[in-house]
This record gives C-alpha cells, structure tokens and sequence, in this order.
C-alpha cells in the first residue's frame, strides 16, 4: 500500500506514471529494500483533458510532488510506431510518425532507442502535459508503453525454442507483440473492447505470422476480468496459452531495466 511507503526516503525512490484514459497509475521502486514495488491506481474525469487530470491529480496527493532518484512517465495508448536503429534520424522522428498516424494539434514526438533489440520507438504525447511534467521533473523520463514490454517480452522470448506472443489486455484494445527468440516480428495494437474482438485479432496475428497451433505459444497480460471466457476459446485454436505472473503492472515493473 502506498500508505505504508516512507516518503521521507523518496530521493532514493524510482517513480513511474502510467497515463492511459483507463486513468493514472502509479509505482514506486525502492532499490534499497530489495526491489520493493509500491503500485496506485487513480481514476481520471473523462470531461477533463490529460493535462488538467494531472493537475488536479497532483493536488490530491502530495508525494507526487516529493524528489525522486528517477521519474519515468509511460505514455498508453496506440499511437506509436517503429524503425530499425541503423535507419533512424532525430530530425526524421516527426515525419516518420506522422507516416504511420494522423497529425493532432498539440502533440510533440518523442522517441526511446532500444539499443538491444536494435530498434526505435516513436510515440506521441500532449505538448502540455509534457510541460507540466518537466515542470515538476526536471530530470523525467518519458516512455512509450511499447519500450518496456518489448525489452521485457524479448529476453523472456529467448527461453525454449518456439516463437511467442504477447498479448497485452486492456480495456479498449490489445497489443499484440510476435518474437522469435528474441527477435521482433511484429508489434501492433487493436483497438477492441469485447472477448470476441479479441479472439478475433489475436487469431489473425497468429495466423498472419504463421505460428503453429500446437507448438507456439501465446502469453496474455493486463486486464484479464473476463478470462473465464477468453481463454477456453482461445485454446480450441492454440494449445499453449498462458497467463503471465504478475499479469497486471508488468509495464511499471519492467521499466526499471529500461535504460
């Protein structure tokens, strides 16, 4: 509970933020007392825009204004794409964004490098709410959702022999991440928000990849509330399908190996 947390102690902290419109979510990392992880969730006013939620969010609770060893903001949603590490410039990162999505008012580009897997990714976030943040950060590091599950999913990928995806629940789509020992085939998100939408992406991705019923195997995350439907179907097709262990906040934990 994030009650229990001595805040007095936060310049030793990591912070880490989700923003999604499923609202806030928080997590402190305490290296000090072998990797203690404090999770929050917090509900957003869907009238309000991102950056007033944050405002009103950091007025209600007070150690979110504390110093921290580090700050990582994750940006959830679907806008946000890719390009090999050897092809990537910084002055091309808003025209090669801006290929693959629609251009929004107010929205500045952003990038993470992730030197292991060789590849870079572009996301999006709202101008303000990144102004906002730096102001009360000074030293904050933002991330799209995507970096951390692909440097997580792609070491976990390289145990055993068959190919894998990942499948990330939430409560208006799915991301989907293929690997093949560690090397990523495909990264993608849907947006969806019933069992059957669901089924149905993940079985074309699936299919789309060529992976086999029998060997292959599928690993789902985040929001499992309806799991006593999703999986028996799911497995009429697949054989291995597994639930990951912590299926929620796989993200905030991952973030702490992300550079």
């Amino acid at each position: 509970m994030i009650e229990t947390t001595d805040f007095n102690k936060s310049e030793q902290y990591t912070l880490s933020i989700r923003l999604s419109t499923d609202g806030f979510s928080f997590s402190v990392f305490n290296p000090m007392a072998e990797g203690e992880l404090t999770f929050y969730d917090h509900e957003v006013d869907e009238n309000l825009s991102l950056t007033a939620n944050l405002k009103q969010t950091f007025r209600e609770m007070e150690w979110l204004s504390r110093p921290y060893r580090r700050v990582n903001i994750l940006m959830a949603d679907k806008r946000f794409t890719f390009i090999p590490l050897e092809f990537f410039e910084d002055e091309q990162a808003e025209t090669v964004f801006y290929h693959n999505h629609p251009k929004r008012e107010n929205e500045l580009v952003q990038y993470n490098i992730l030197q292991k897997n060789n590849i870079v990714v572009l996301f999006g976030m709202d101008r303000s709410a990144c102004t906002f943040l730096r102001e009360q950060y000074p030293n904050v590091k933002f991330y799209s959702q995507s970096s951390p599950f692909i440097e997580f999913f792609a070491a976990k990928s390289r145990l055993g022999n068959s190919r894998k995806i990942y499948a990330h629940l939430r409560k208006d789509a799915v991301d989907i991440y293929g690997f093949e020992r560690g090397r990523l085939l495909l990264a993608n998100s849907f947006g969806c928000d019933t069992t059957a939408d669901r089924i149905y992406y993940l079985l074309y991705i699936w299919k789309k990849l060529g992976f086999e019923q029998e060997r292959d195997e599928l690993h789902l995350t985040g929001t499992l509330s309806n799991k006593e439907q999703l999986l028996p179907e799911l497995r009429k097709f697949i054989r291995q399908v597994f639930i990951m262990n912590p299926a929620a906040n796989l993200d905030l934990q991952a973030i702490n190996v992300c550079e």
